[in-house]
């Protein structure tokens, strides 16, 4: 944990998180406070950690969380320290909670929800989610982010990860100015301009959190192992709109780079 007078992140880690699109801190938040917050999505969803016979889908999905642990989880001092880090110091609005989380079951059922995608940001009041739209300032995102609730192996179905994905997205939004792409747009050839890209498993051990930059595309996929795995996907919200007169953050030195801006 970073004292006053320290940074969460060395500079090699902001620049991969510039060049690669995300980087991986552990014990970000305690193996303590990650229990605290399973057994209370255990009662949200009323199954049992020792009744595996129940559990028959391969993922449920909790939209929100807001007690103590959740809260605590989100605003360590680390965390805190690595989001001025990388969207700039009082450019973030401090977590009220976390979500969604998808826990994932392991099952021979497909969870049909594992395609390649970004998560757009603005445009919520149409009731059509495939209008919703990202535009190349991030409106409404400042990171995406992983936090890991349980521990995550290769087979514990973690989120795959394309590196370096950010920076192609950057460059394809680019055109579409302030109003964005819509995720129909942006969805119409699956991502296909990133199928170069190689891909991270987001594992670790319970109190891993990935950051993520907003353009980063990412994919569930199914549970082969044993254990439920606990996860929360929330975005990092902006405090206001993206002012040219601070200094580029590294989000956005990032969404330069890829739009050859450097």
């Amino acid at each position: 944990m970073p004292s006053p007078d320290q940074t969460a992140l060395t500079p090699r880690q902001v620049q991969s998180f510039i060049d690669d699109g995300f980087i991986k801190i552990e014990n970000a938040f305690s193996t303590e406070l990650a229990k605290q917050c399973r057994d209370e999505l255990w009662a949200e969803i009323g199954l049992s950690p020792g009744q595996p016979e129940t559990w028959i889908h391969p993922v449920i999905r909790v939209a929100s969380k807001a007690s103590r642990p959740f809260v605590e989880a989100a605003n360590t001092p680390l965390l805190h320290s690595a989001y001025d880090q990388l969207v700039g110091e009082g450019r973030w609005l401090a977590p009220r909670g976390l979500g969604t989380f998808p826990i994932r079951f392991p099952s021979k059922q497909l969870p049909g929800d594992d395609g390649w995608h970004v998560d757009v940001s603005f445009g919520a009041a149409n009731s059509d989610f495939m209008e919703w739209r990202a535009n190349v300032k991030s409106t409404g995102r400042a990171l995406l982010m992983l936090f890991l609730f349980s521990d995550v192996g290769p087979d514990d179905a973690p989120t795959r990860i394309r590196k370096r994905s950010h920076l192609t997205i950057a460059r394809e939004l680019l055109p579409y100015g302030e109003a964005g792409a819509t995720l129909r747009q942006l969805s119409a050839d699956g991502y296909s301009s990133t199928e170069h890209c190689d891909v991270e498993l987001a594992t670790g051990a319970a109190g891993t959190v990935y950051l993520c930059h907003p353009f980063l595309v990412h994919a569930a996929q199914p549970h082969r192992s044993k254990q439920p795995r606990f996860m929360a996907q929330p975005p990092l919200l902006p405090k206001g709109e993206f002012d040219p007169t601070l200094p580029p953050s590294p989000v956005q030195m990032a969404i330069r780079q890829g739009c050859d801006l450097m």
